[in-house]
């Protein structure tokens, strides 16, 4: 990822997801304190899908969600607010305790629903979160 910044009042960040620039929106932006990350779904570095359960989905969408957050100068810890999509609630429990191990302590705001389907077909989730870095 590279930030990079278009004001004085905003940086944002990218992830190569191939949707990123074919739909024209950034993986995370910073304005303020504050950083902002779009829906992530569990997309490669080559911009296949990640395979497997819904469990090492939701692992590939909070890694991208962490590196866009460290790129943008917050860390996982500044995590206030995530959004799951989920498009079985059979999963829910699966992608809530990926959650949980990540977020345990820090407990974000957080909401998980259920949704007829996701960008991609064999996705399970898309994740989106939101930081506040306070003040040094």
């Amino acid at each position: 990822m590279k930030a990079r910044s278009l004001r004085p009042d905003r940086r944002d960040t990218q992830s190569g997801s191939p949707f990123e620039v074919a739909y024209g929106f950034s993986r995370a932006i910073r304005t303020g304190n504050r950083i902002l990350v779009s829906g992530t779904g569990p997309i490669e570095a080559d911009g296949s899908s990640t395979s497997g359960d819904a469990a090492a989905q939701a692992r590939r969408c909070f890694a991208i969600i962490g590196a866009a957050i460290r790129e943008l100068g917050g860390s996982p810890g500044d995590v206030v607010r995530t959004r799951m999509f989920i498009t079985d609630a059979a999963d829910s429990d699966a992608i809530g305790a990926v959650h949980g191990e990540l977020f345990g302590d820090i407990r974000p705001a957080a909401t998980m629903v259920v949704v007829a389907a996701l960008l991609r077909p064999e996705w399970k989730v898309e994740i989106e979160a939101e930081a506040v870095i306070a003040s040094a």
